[in-house]
């Protein structure tokens, strides 16, 4: 399979957070859909970052081993007071995070203002949804190496098309997500080109965001003791 025909989601909920399915069938399921790499990214905060990663990634290192999909475990850092995500960036890598997301100032919900910068500036993996994120910070995630998430959730992708007109601009990454809560959520090829499309990407555009997703992935997994 090319890598346009790759299906990669670094933007997913198990029942550990807010999303319907347990992490093993949220992980058939997108297998049976053609998934190549699923990351489980559950909310967390300083309450319970300790339990919900700890639980992934034991789950992964007993289960890795009999999946056909390259599974990452991350957590998606949400409505955290912007002074206190530095801390929990460096706590959830200090804890064995493949991946650091954070959940950005999303124009569907009262995010903080300063979230987005604060998540740049502290180098999270991925700015979730960052809404109406300013040209001067789009910038600095490029610098930083902070990708920025065009999202396939409804509510959440009122913001694609602006994020894109601004990155146009910008060597910045994009990647693009599903954020799944249910079954439903989960992308297929069909869908995930009609999201790109539909944020006024171009056929080259899209090659080219999926081409530094797969770069993205493999740096996560040279870097991680991922099985």
């Amino acid at each position: 399979m090319g890598r346009i025909g790759m299906l990669i989601d670094l933007h997913t909920h198990t029942f550990f957070s807010d999303g319907d399915l347990s992490p093993a069938e949220l992980i058939r399921r997108a297998e049976t859909q053609g998934y190549s790499v699923l990351a489980l990214t559950d909310h967390v905060d300083a309450s319970n970052m300790d339990l919900v990663l700890g639980s992934l990634l034991s789950f992964h290192r007993e289960t890795q081993p009999y999946l056909k999909v390259k599974v990452l475990i991350g957590v998606e850092l949400t409505h955290i007071p912007p002074a206190q995500v530095p801390a929990l960036v460096r706590r959830a890598r200090s804890l064995g995070a493949h991946l650091v997301i954070l959940h950005g100032e999303t124009i569907s919900e009262p995010v903080e203002p300063g979230t987005n910068r604060a998540g740049i500036e502290a180098g999270v993996d991925i700015l979730a949804h960052p809404g109406l994120i300013t040209a001067e910070e789009i910038q600095l995630a490029a610098k930083r190496g902070v990708a920025l998430e065009i999202s396939a959730r409804p509510y959440h992708a009122y913001g694609n098309g602006r994020l894109l007109s601004l990155a146009r601009k910008t060597n910045v990454c994009l990647v693009l997500n599903s954020d799944t809560h249910s079954p439903e959520d989960l992308l297929t090829q069909a869908t995930r080109d009609k999201v790109a499309f539909g944020a006024g990407m171009e056929q080259n555009e899209l090659t080219q965001m999926i081409e530094r997703t797969v770069s993205l992935v493999q740096g996560f997994v040279q870097t991680t003791t991922i099985v």
